[in-house]
């Protein structure tokens, strides 16, 4: 399958979903967002204690908002 066919099929897929479907799918796209980010913030500053990935973490998507 062609990557405009897959890309097609997807959105199909989401179409059919409930809103509350397609708002679960959202939730669990930004939970892996961040814990993908949280392992980078590990990986950058390895003595960070889990609060201080959490700070980092409110900071970057801070960040993220205002640009």
């Amino acid at each position: 399958m062609d990557p405009r066919a897959a890309l097609q099929k997807q959105i199909e897929k989401y179409q059919a979903m409930t809103g509350k479907e397609r708002l679960r799918v959202a939730l669990d796209l930004h939970e892996l967002s961040c814990e993908i980010a949280r392992d980078g913030i590990r990986h950058q500053h390895p003595e960070a204690s889990a609060d201080e990935v959490e700070r980092i973490l409110r900071e970057r998507i801070a960040l993220a908002q205002r640009l």
